[in-house]
């Protein structure tokens, strides 16, 4: 009797102590998964604006007055800060090709990179003993504009890897020439040009800022190039030209750091990358 007893009492208990394992299991809450980060999107169009350094080299010859005698080529540079400002249209593909993006844009660089031009000729300067002398003009890249497109890659979350191609227009002021040796002008000059026939490649980074949607930084490096270009030399007292032709040929560099807002940004996205 007492056995049975005993076996009722230990049934008793394991039931008892069942019910109590499984309501403190009911009681405990699940934890949720962790959701999943949603990723920026590069769709959207933008305004941009940013500072950067430009280094441009002129080649240059001159064909003297006649035609008859062409001197040979010789290099002129210059450098210094830029500011640009710009705009575009950007659009993340979907699907199996969500990580890629292409867009168009058109910037403009307000340019201060100063250098030199010493055209490839020799003159006599009056008070001078009547010996001959090189020239020079200062020469100044005063703006550049850009029209392209661009193809990006996904390198990461927030962080777009990307390259540029299109085409350019530059321009240049330069001042009178003068006596390389003393600095005596020699009434005389080239006058600024626009060179428009131009291309260019490039290729950069995109980072999405954290803290404000919609914010990125841009950094970029630019390597244009542009057709040749004749200069007519003409007399600074009356603007007549002597008949010298200054062929230039340019190439800029450019590095950029910039900051874009796109404006109508469509926000975060869930992305699987």
């Amino acid at each position: 009797m007492k056995t049975r007893f005993g076996w009722a009492v230990a049934s008793t208990l394991l039931i008892a102590s069942m019910g109590a394992a499984q309501a403190a299991d009911m009681s405990m809450p699940m934890k949720a998964p962790s959701p999943v980060a949603p990723a920026p999107t590069w769709t959207g169009c933008y305004l941009d604006g940013g500072v950067g350094y430009s280094v441009w080299n002129n080649d240059h010859s001159t064909t003297f007055a006649g035609g008859t005698t062409t001197s040979v080529t010789t290099r002129d540079g210059g450098n210094g800060w830029l500011g640009r400002i710009g705009g575009g249209c950007d659009w993340q593909l979907n699907g199996e090709y969500s990580r890629w993006v292409i867009g168009g844009f058109a910037d403009y660089d307000f340019a201060g990179a100063r250098g030199s031009n010493t055209p490839s000729e020799v003159i006599v300067i009056p008070g001078l003993g009547g010996g001959l002398t090189p020239i020079t003009a200062n020469v100044n890249q005063t703006g550049t504009w850009y029209v392209g497109g661009r193809v990006g890659y996904v390198a990461l979350p927030g962080l777009l890897t990307y390259v540029n191609a299109g085409w350019t227009g530059t321009r240049f002021s330069q001042g009178g020439e003068f006596s390389t040796f003393n600095g005596t002008a020699v009434n005389f000059a080239y006058p600024g040009w626009s060179s428009n026939n131009g291309w260019f490649v490039g290729g950069g980074t995109e980072y999405a800022l954290p803290w404000f949607n919609g914010l990125f930084l841009r950094s970029e490096y630019r390597y244009a190039s542009y057709g040749n270009h004749d200069i007519a030399e003409v007399s600074t007292l009356t603007g007549v030209a002597d008949g010298n032709i200054e062929h230039v040929k340019t190439v800029d560099q450019t590095v950029t750091t910039s900051l874009v807002w796109k404006f109508n940004w469509g926000g975060p996205v869930m992305a699987k990358y």
